[in-house]
């Protein structure tokens, strides 16, 4: 890996870090609503992002969770599965706007790994948490998409890295 994409990479698991520490009294309970999802969307501008937000949710499972083993293993695990299919995605959809569409409700809809996460560690009934997970994640996502795109035009994520 070049030094310049591992120093992106940091610094986007670093964002993804400090974001998540400000939110970090909503962004683990049965709705979620972890504003530092939105970095999901890097992906979508350059697949070379897909470490720095798998290690920044890595991190944060590790530093806030209060169910650190569980949520290391399903929510990397969905994260990358996720950023696994945009990418694939990616090879035959070429409009951002298009692409971060497919991300929110490829994210929204796998958010059925977390309501099993919370089933298996709490209890919590299967469907409602699904339905209450995939909210806070398809409002974070959806409201990040004009975010990422006004970003993209003065910073050029595509071509960052």
């Amino acid at each position: 890996m070049k030094t310049k994409t591992l120093v992106a990479n940091a610094l986007v698991a670093a964002l993804y870090i400090a974001v998540s520490a400000v939110i970090q009294p909503f962004g683990f309970t049965n709705v979620q609503f972890r504003v530092s999802e939105i970095f999901n969307h890097l992906v979508v501008f350059n697949k070379k992002f897909f470490f720095g937000i798998i290690f920044g949710v890595f991190l944060t499972n590790l530093m806030f969770s209060p169910m650190k083993a569980y949520d290391i293993i399903f929510g990397v695990a969905h994260s990358a599965i996720s950023l696994g299919i945009i990418i694939l995605l990616a090879k035959y959809i070429k409009n951002y706007l298009v692409l971060m569409t497919a991300n929110t409700l490829v994210f929204t809809f796998n958010m059925f790994i977390i309501a099993f996460e919370l089933k298996l560690a709490l209890g919590m009934p299967f469907l409602f948490t699904w339905l209450t997970t995939a909210a806070g994640e398809l409002v974070v996502l959806a409201v990040g998409i004009p975010i990422m795109l006004a970003l993209n035009k003065q910073v050029r994520l595509d071509r960052l890295i």
